[in-house]
């Protein structure tokens, strides 16, 4: 797992995509799916053409696999649905729309790229100067002459060393990866957090478990990766409509490989090509491991996002325990051992207020017959 040695302020551009399934930068969300089929049939006035896909930087982009639904219509921007059909503007990062299998029974997606236009210029920019040594150049054709491409090519089979390795298939707690076509990713759409403050103490209390019982996860799984924030808000978690929580924007999200990352961390310096400097400059100064406290994802949801979710939800003698546990949770110059005790606490006080019924849909009848619901 070389790719993943160093400690990375936010995830590097191959990491990114790799993660097919994160909505990086996120729509607002869309409340009951429209049925675009409703009325007669108008022929739209649109043009994809390859740019607003992003198929003219191929090999760059993301992958094809769900181009067909695009030029079928069964992919649709939320303006599609009215008679005025065109594209929306290419320069957004994120933009809410509809999905369908059947063009009958519709349902709400998000469609995002990995960073802005403006990013993706800038890479693309970086790839010319760095490949070709001139200004603009056909970016499929330069990154078909580098050494990582050809490992591609003459692969027989995906490894981990070629790819990354966190689908919602096996646990990891983001939105289901639909597919891509050019640099657009279309993934299933969530309700942000924010949308669940001053809801019930029992929602409340459940979306809380679900929170920390991520970052306990991303801290410590079998894979020996620790994933941190660095900032967070009221859209970096969204909620399904059964009442499962994921992350929904990874654009603050950053990883160290424990295994492979001591080697970092006693002065080598990580290998890199054009593909891990997609974004950021090759010769920025990555921070150290070290730098990056145990705690650190911890103390900032506690601050920002459990403290307004758990706010006067409670009986008294209840909330006040849950306002000390955040109080210490929230303190970043606490010791890792305090704030994660905290943490445990709170845990302990919010596990009796969680019930178990047909509301959690996405737990529910199996928490009847857990010995830990």
């Amino acid at each position: 797992m070389s790719e993943m040695g160093s400690c990375l302020p936010h995830l590097s551009p191959q990491l990114l995509l790799s993660l097919l399934g994160w909505s990086l930068s996120c729509c607002p969300f869309l409340g009951a799916a429209v049925s675009p089929s409703s009325g007669p049939r108008v022929r739209p006035s649109y043009s994809f053409g390859r740019t607003f896909l992003g198929l003219d930087k191929c090999n760059a982009c993301i992958g094809t696999s769900i181009c067909k639904k695009f030029f079928k219509e069964e992919i649709r921007f939320d303006s599609w649905l009215s008679s005025n059909l065109k594209l929306p503007p290419n320069y957004l990062s994120c933009y809410s729309g509809n999905y369908s299998d059947d063009s009958k029974s519709w349902r709400p997606v998000e469609i995002s790229r990995l960073t802005t236009k403006y990013q993706h210029d800038q890479s693309d920019k970086r790839i010319c100067t760095s490949l070709i040594h001139t200004k603009s150049c056909s970016i499929e054709r330069a990154l078909w002459k580098t050494e990582r491409f050809q490992k591609w090519l003459k692969a027989k089979r995906l490894t981990p060393d070629l790819v990354q390795i966190f689908p919602g298939a096996e646990g990891w707690p983001f939105p289901k990866y639909l597919g891509s076509c050019g640099r657009l990713i279309v993934t299933t759409s969530t309700r942000p957090l924010k949308a669940f403050y001053g809801t019930t103490p029992e929602v409340a209390a459940d979306l809380a478990l679900q929170l920390l019982a991520i970052l306990e996860s991303m801290a410590n799984n079998d894979l020996s990766y620790f994933f941190y924030f660095t900032h967070v808000d009221t859209g970096t978690f969204g909620v399904f409509s059964d009442g499962h929580l994921f992350i929904r924007d990874a654009s603050t999200l950053g990883v160290i490989d424990k295994q492979e990352g001591s080697q970092w961390m006693d002065g080598q310096e990580e290998e890199k090509d054009i593909f891990s400097c997609l974004v950021t400059n090759c010769q920025s100064v990555v921070p150290s491991c070290n730098s990056i406290k145990h705690t650190q994802s911890l103390s900032m949801v506690c601050a920002e996002l459990l403290s307004k979710l758990l706010k006067r939800t409670f009986l008294s003698p209840v909330q006040k325990k849950i306002d000390e546990a955040l109080n210490i949770c929230a303190d970043s110059s606490l010791t890792n051992e305090e704030i994660v005790l905290a943490a445990q606490e709170l845990v302990g006080v919010l596990k009796p207020l969680r019930t178990c019924d047909s509301h959690f849909t996405y737990r529910y009848p199996d928490c009847k017959y857990s010995v830990n619901p």
